[in-house]
């Protein structure tokens, strides 16, 4: 019995169910992990949306480092070529493409809020703006293709790195969204699962597991770094 649909065989399943059996693990485990990959494709599209709701209600990016959401504009664009590049199926890593999308997105909107920014800032753009295109293409020599690649997990890392000291410094977290950073957890852990039974590469499945202990320790920041609200005093009759 086969039964596709958006590249999902149902078909192990339900003929199984139809013998008043359980699925096996073999059929079981695959079919869980397309449907996650597509779960966190589809919930990539808005995971930065409460980041930049937030932003745009306070018309503020107190606490918020820059540097950080540029690395991220960064270790987006060159994940998904590398992921193009090798011809991973979509379900495998759909969610750069939206995360990246966001990404320039927020990063915009910080410039904007962050007025005036510096040449530096400006220059750093416009070779962004340069390169990516050709990147994205996979127009790259295929050995430094490899050694971008490898370099993605330590920009990420580097990503969130400042944006951890910051909190830390300030013992807040600002503007920082809970939701989108409960999002950026939990994408993080089934990413791993999935990657694990799409066969990805190991070095995929170890940017995951940095991706959940970056993104914890700045969501345990936001707990920990949470305000009480101020209790209000009781008038003396």
């Amino acid at each position: 019995m086969k039964m596709e649909i958006f590249g999902i065989d149902f078909g192990c399943a339900l003929g199984s169910l139809s013998d008043g059996k359980f699925p096996e693990k073999d059929c079981l485990l695959p079919l869980i992990s397309k449907i996650l990959g597509y779960c966190i494709v589809a919930a990539s599209t808005t995971v930065k949306v409460p980041q930049i709701l937030k932003i745009l209600k306070n018309s503020s990016v107190r606490g918020l480092s820059l540097a950080a959401f540029e690395l991220e504009v960064v270790g987006y664009t060159i994940a998904l070529a590398y992921c193009l590049h090798n011809g991973l199926p979509f379900s495998a890593y759909g969610e750069l493409l939206f995360l990246l999308v966001q990404a320039i997105v927020l990063v915009a909107i910080i410039y904007y809020f962050s007025q005036p920014l510096g040449m530096k800032t400006w220059i750093l753009a416009l070779v962004y703006c340069a390169l990516a295109p050709t990147v994205l293409a996979g127009q790259v020599d295929p050995v430094l293709f490899e050694a971008l690649y490898a370099s993605q997990h330590a920009i990420f890392f580097c990503a969130r790195v400042p944006q951890i000291w910051e909190n830390f410094k300030n013992k807040s977290t600002g503007e920082l969204s809970f939701l989108t950073c409960v999002m950026n957890f939990a994408g993080s852990l089934v990413r791993v699962f999935t990657s694990l039974q799409e066969q990805a590469p190991t070095s995929m499945i170890m940017g995951s597991v940095l991706g959940i202990v970056t993104n914890g320790t700045i969501l345990s920041q936001i707990i920990l770094y949470q305000r009480p609200p101020a209790k209000k005093e009781k008038k003396v009759q």
